[in-house]
This record gives C-alpha cells, structure tokens and sequence, in this order.
C-alpha cells in the first residue's frame, strides 16, 4: 500500500519541475486547497495542508493540465495509477 510520506510527496513533484512547472507552498483562501496559473506553469498550494493533501491536490492538478500520461516513464505512471486508485 502507497503511503503519503515526504519522499512520495517529492516524487510527485519532481514530475511536475522537470516539465517546467513552479511549485509554491504558501497560504490562501484557495477554495480547492490550491491555485493554478496556467499561462505561467506556476502551482501554489497551501502550506499548511499535511502530505496526503499535497499529494491529491497535485493529483487533481495533474488530470487538469496538459501532460500527456504517456509522457512520464515507467515508474512516474507508477507512482500515479497508485495513488489515484486510492482516491478513486
């Protein structure tokens, strides 16, 4: 079972930075948890959320950007079908 740690929290957001993406941990009153500036690649989430949070907004963020699931290697999908088939 796919735990919601640091280490997997930084993976998911290496997926993210080498596709150009700024990750920003800051607060806000994001009525979804986060904000996305699409025309920039920037993400900003909030900073208190704990792991498990980070980890589904990003999630989420994923399935509403333009990255192809094709695009990432082996071990990023991996890392993706896990997670998402523990929120779905």
């Amino acid at each position: 079972m796919l735990k919601y740690t640091a280490n997997n929290l930084s993976k998911v957001e290496d997926i993210f930075k080498n596709r150009g993406y700024i990750l920003r941990y800051e607060k806000g009153n994001f009525n979804s948890g986060y904000c996305l500036l699409e025309n920039k690649k920037v993400i900003i989430i909030n900073k208190y959320f704990d792991n498990e949070a980070k980890v589904n907004c990003l999630i989420d963020i994923f399935n509403q950007i333009d990255i192809d699931f094709h695009e990432l290697n082996e071990s990023e999908r991996h890392l993706f079908e896990q997670f998402e088939s523990k929120t779905a």
